[in-house]
């Protein structure tokens, strides 16, 4: 069934019935014509021809009643509604930071046996298969090391994300690492988001060495706007000094925001604690629902266009009518001379 997008436009039905009575009828100022033989030409053309041009004059009223309602139809723009339609669109925005500084290149990761992979090698490999998974979410990739910077800014498309990942190296964001200005940087990027869940997850080996905003002050913030954050802590539990991980912050961190921080050792835990992040925050999906529109205004434009036509039509038979019975009642009106003039 039919929709009208501007229904309103139907109060202009009564219009013709109110110029119709409140207007005065234009009125050309002519000279009229006297017919001597008026009386002469109704007994010629007689009731019959009256009661003719009557109904063709109730005829032509309704025509222009229908075509009026025609035209305001059209006005109203009427749209044929197809079939529902239901579209899953993101209901998360899902941000990695990934650290790059020089630590990443350690080995110590690699299981026994194994050819020897940095730490960054196997991130790049678990991490990818996590992005894989994530159909649905809308991700981003920021990476960071003496300085935070965006890699991939929010998009749905995995491939992207993973291929850009798979492009980065150790150090190409610098040596140090910049933890507390890459949680900040994330922010900047989560307040043009529209999702309900805003997530980030921090993947570092090492304290934060150079941050001009501290850890816990940028989980602070992340709290009170409503962005959740997931740390996982890389590398030898045993490593000293700058390169150590500071666990206790990691772990504030992530309570601050009702996260929760994850120790990564080797390979194994690595996965395992992607395979809980994916447990913790499911893929969300959002459906929206719509039907599509099609405009169908110009059907009743085709009647419309029909039916002035028609009565372009009957106007022409009319006129011609009227010259025929003219051509006739001068014809009978000549008869009895021509009669005289024989006898």
């Amino acid at each position: 069934m039919p929709t009208f997008d501007w229904p309103w436009a139907f109060l202009l039905l009564p219009l013709p019935y109110f110029v119709n009575r409140y207007l005065r009828p234009f009125e050309a100022a002519e000279r009229a014509l006297s017919v001597p033989f008026m009386p002469r030409l109704r007994s010629l053309l007689g009731d019959r021809a009256a009661r003719t041009a009557r109904t063709r004059s109730k005829l032509q009223l309704a025509g222009l009643s229908v075509i009026w309602l025609l035209t305001v139809g059209a006005l109203a723009r009427p749209m044929q509604l197809g079939a529902r339609v239901d579209r899953q669109t993101a209901a998360r925005d899902l941000l990695l930071l990934v650290d790059l500084s020089g630590s990443m290149a350690e080995t110590d990761l690699t299981p026994q046996g194994d050819k020897p992979r940095t730490r960054l090698a196997l991130v790049k490999e678990v991490l990818g298969s996590f992005i894989q998974a994530r159909q649905g979410d809308r991700l981003g990739l920021l990476v960071f090391g003496s300085a935070p910077f965006v890699q991939v800014p929010f998009t749905l498309d995995t491939h992207v994300v993973k291929q850009l990942l798979d492009e980065t190296d150790v150090g190409m964001a610098g040596p140090q690492t910049s933890l507390g200005d890459a949680v900040g940087l994330a922010l900047d990027v989560l307040k043009r988001s529209d999702a309900k869940s805003r997530v980030v997850i921090v993947l570092t080996d090492g304290n934060d060495t150079g941050s001009s905003v501290p850890p816990l002050q940028a989980a602070r913030i992340a709290a009170a706007r409503g962005v959740t954050l997931y740390t996982i802590g890389v590398g030898d539990p045993r490593t000293a000094g700058e390169e150590a991980l500071n666990t206790t912050v990691l772990t504030q961190m992530a309570e601050l925001t009702h996260g929760r921080f994850i120790r990564a050792n080797d390979e194994r835990s690595l996965a395992d604690a992607y395979r809980v992040l994916g447990e913790l925050e499911p893929v969300a999906h959002r459906t929206i629902g719509y039907q599509p529109k099609r405009a169908i205004s110009h059907y009743p434009l085709l009647g419309v266009a029909g039916l002035l036509g028609l009565d372009a039509l009957l106007r022409c038979f009319s006129m011609g009518s009227a010259a025929w019975t003219r051509r006739r009642a001068r014809s009978n009106a000549n008869s009895p001379v021509e009669e005289g003039r024989h006898a």
